[in-house]
């Protein structure tokens, strides 16, 4: 061989094995981590790993190395969390070690850093404390934003109405509602469904939906930035975007739920009539005294699991759980799913099922199994208004029309279209007949 040949083949297996020790040093961490499948330098797992449903992957991964396992997504450290027992411990019982954001490539590119869903350390403390205490001033919690719900929603009843029992797709009737509930809170007053700046943002919102069906792609680092304007935009458009998508995709998830099973919508039916009638709108002092209808809107979330590996957490500082160390910084994917599809607290997880939420008398059965907000300090600043939405919009539908199934009831098929982030119900159409 020549001898610039040999330099060059010399100089290629050095610089590959430091690579390749580098990889395998950041991967290795420090301590010692949790089980997991053997992962390669530099792509870790990812030939491994399946990713068209990845949540039922996890599932499998965790049959076989117990409720805490490491995977690498290429050099990204992942320790996952599934069952109650290891997501309660962590994440409330080391509630501040579990409190950092995990990586979500994609959208540290558009927030860099900024915004309260994907900020850290202080200034994720300081964004988060005042969009708490400026929802509460606009009125979260209160009767005003109950009455802005209510309002809306006679808007949306009207539209539904005059579909004329012809079939349509309710996502946009949805999105349209539900953002304009942010928009009252955020701006003062609620938009026109027409209005082209409203149908700009909708669509915004749509699209941002599609992207995080693949967050896993490579993006750089994100830019620290201080508590400014651009804080306060990115905070906004996560108020419209998480406000807008989870709350409308559960409605929707739950609209198509009740469309395969109009014996619960029945029930729903014959307690409306019961505790409201026809002679006035529904109001959150109602939800006491519906614990049917409580229990399917809660068995509505339990079962569509929105996010099932739950928004990526990171520890703070090196942390000891079990018997196991994750080092600072490591990527935590506590499985919200494995929670709510306990099988000890909700018997035959996989039906649709509101006697998960009811006692033996027919009583409203609260549960520390239900998280579909995650838990812990980092739990959804927007829970209380989603609960809010949940019953009212639901309640007033359900109040006003009978759905009907444009096919035979036994055809609907409710399994979530899965991506990596969220579950959503495939798309439909129905048809909505005036009470």
């Amino acid at each position: 061989m020549e001898p610039l040949g040999a330099t060059t083949v010399f100089l290629v297996i050095c610089v590959s094995s430091l690579l390749f020790l580098s990889a395998w040093r950041k991967m290795s961490g420090s301590g010692k981590l949790p089980p997991g499948p053997v992962a390669f330098p530099i792509i870790g797992n990812m030939l491994q790993l399946k990713t068209k449903n990845f949540p039922q992957h996890v599932e499998e991964l965790s049959a076989t190395y117990g409720p805490i396992f490491t995977i690498y997504l290429g050099s990204e450290r992942v320790v996952v969390l599934y069952g109650y027992e290891i997501v309660k411990e962590a994440l409330i019982g080391l509630g501040d070690e579990f409190s950092g954001r995990g990586s979500m490539p994609i959208f540290e590119k558009s927030a860099k850093g900024t915004g309260i869903v994907f900020s850290n350390g202080e200034r994720w403390k300081q964004l988060r404390r005042f969009a708490l205490t400026n929802l509460r001033n606009f009125g979260m919690g209160k009767k005003s934003i109950e009455e802005r719900i209510q309002e809306e929603t006679r808007f949306l009843v009207e539209r539904l109405r005059n579909t004329h029992g012809r079939p349509f797709d309710p996502t946009l009737f949805l999105n349209h509602s539900v953002s304009n509930v942010i928009c009252s809170i955020v701006f003062g007053d609620r938009f026109d469904y027409e209005d082209k700046k409203f149908v700009i943002l909708i669509n915004l919102i749509e699209e941002n939906g599609k992207l995080q069906c693949s967050p896993w792609t490579a993006e750089q680092k994100n830019v620290q930035s201080e508590f400014n304007v651009e804080s306060l935009v990115h905070s906004t458009i996560e108020l419209f975007v998480a406000g807008t998508g989870s709350t409308s995709t559960t409605l929707k998830y739950g609209l198509l739920i009740l469309l395969k099973y109009p014996e619960i919508e029945e029930k729903v039916h014959e307690e409306i009539d019961r505790v409201i009638g026809q002679s006035r709108s529904p109001c959150m002092a109602d939800r006491s005294q519906m614990p049917y209808t409580d229990a399917v809107i809660h068995e509505i979330q339990r079962f569509i699991a929105f996010v099932p590996l739950g928004v990526p957490r990171a520890v703070t500082r090196d942390v000891h759980l079990k018997q196991y160390v994750i080092p600072k910084g490591t990527t935590i994917f506590p499985v919200l799913k494995s929670v709510l599809y306990d099988s000890r607290e909700f018997p035959n997880p996989d039906q649709f099922n509101p006697g998960h939420f009811l006692d033996e008398n027919g009583a409203f059965k609260k549960s520390d199994y239900f998280v579909p907000f995650s838990a812990g300090k980092r739990i959804c600043v927007g829970e209380g208004l989603a609960r809010m939405e949940l019953f009212l919009v639901l309640t007033m539908i359900l109040q006003n029309f009978t759905l009907k199934p444009v096919v035979d009831p036994k055809d609907i098929d409710i399994t979530p279209e899965s991506s990596f982030v969220s579950n959503a119900p495939k798309s439909y159409q129905l048809c909505v007949l005036p009470r």
